[in-house]
């Protein structure tokens, strides 16, 4: 009858609980590191698509410089923007990347890039 008992019951033990909950931590961790890096991203595509507006390189990247101290963006300046013209269109892309430090020597290196819309 005990061993009867033993088949039908169904379920994790202590040790896979912990391990499911120690996964679940470092996978929260990492996440909760990136996503600040991605919101500040959307916050340069806006700033750089404010700048856009701009008519020549040095109003550009002030325009971006203004924008970035207001929404406290770190990453990039107005001097690493590239301003280029394709027709009549002012074009200003933009690349750049966060490093977040994991463990020990292991870092998650998140490479961001965009252009004006």
């Amino acid at each position: 009858m005990v061993q009867s008992y033993l088949h039908r019951v169904r379920g994790m033990s202590l040790i896979g609980v912990l391990f499911v909950a120690m996964l679940v931590a470092a996978v929260a961790l990492v996440v909760v590191q990136v996503v600040p890096t991605y919101s500040e991203f959307q916050a340069v595509q806006n700033a750089v698509d404010k700048a856009s507006g701009g008519t020549t390189v040095l109003e550009i990247r002030n325009l971006f410089d203004k924008t970035a101290s207001i929404d406290d963006i770190r990453s990039i300046t107005g001097k690493d923007l590239v301003v280029t013209k394709e027709g009549d269109k002012v074009v200003v892309t933009f690349s750049y990347q966060r490093e977040i430090h994991l463990a020990g020597p292991a870092y998650l290196t998140m490479k961001y890039s965009g252009r004006s819309r």
